[in-house]
């Protein structure tokens, strides 16, 4: 039986540590492209994008280097996007074959969880040298806004549980 190291509130920690990187790597990609996002990088609608890059009101020179950064990202990713596909795949083969195995979800799902932590590191690294890029004000703005979102993101997670579970504090 698989058992998880992490508690509730780690994983909510986790998962809005999650939500801050992809809000900064969504508002930052955006900025880079022209013309409307690719499916596999549209984590919010153009439009709340196009407000993110209007927000910070970064400069040419800002959009340039964040442009090179993500070109940067998506070569690392792509061979890690397609790992995770692959485990998806296999998972949802597995699931339908008539003759699920446990021993071979808990395989599959260690190797997804590894690839998505590759992921994660790969966008944190990016966030934070983009991060980097922003003024003062801008830096400001962006912990603002983030900050903003999570306590969204706690407030709906704490929505979501059951009456008959414990509320776990917001961090």
């Amino acid at each position: 039986m698989f058992t998880s190291k992490f508690t509730g509130f780690q994983v909510k920690s986790r998962l809005r540590n999650v939500g801050a990187i992809a809000l900064l790597l969504a508002s930052s990609f955006a900025l880079a492209q022209e013309g409307p996002p690719p499916a596999h990088g549209a984590l919010m609608g153009g439009h709340e994008l196009r407000f993110l890059s209007r927000y910070l009101s970064l400069t040419e020179a800002q959009k340039a280097q964040v442009k090179q950064l993500l070109d940067g990202e998506r070569s690392a990713a792509s061979p890690l996007m397609q790992q995770a596909h692959q485990s998806h795949l296999q998972m949802t083969q597995l699931v339908q074959s008539g003759n699920f195995d446990e021993t071979k979800a808990q395989t599959i799902a260690v190797s997804l969880s590894q690839t998505d932590s590759q992921l994660m590191v790969e966008h944190a690294k990016v966030e934070a040298q983009i991060f980097q890029l922003l003024t003062p004000e801008q830096k400001t703005k962006m912990t603002q806004l983030t900050t903003e979102r999570e306590q969204h993101f706690s407030e709906h997670m704490q929505r979501q549980q059951p009456n008959d579970q414990p509320q776990t504090p917001n961090n």
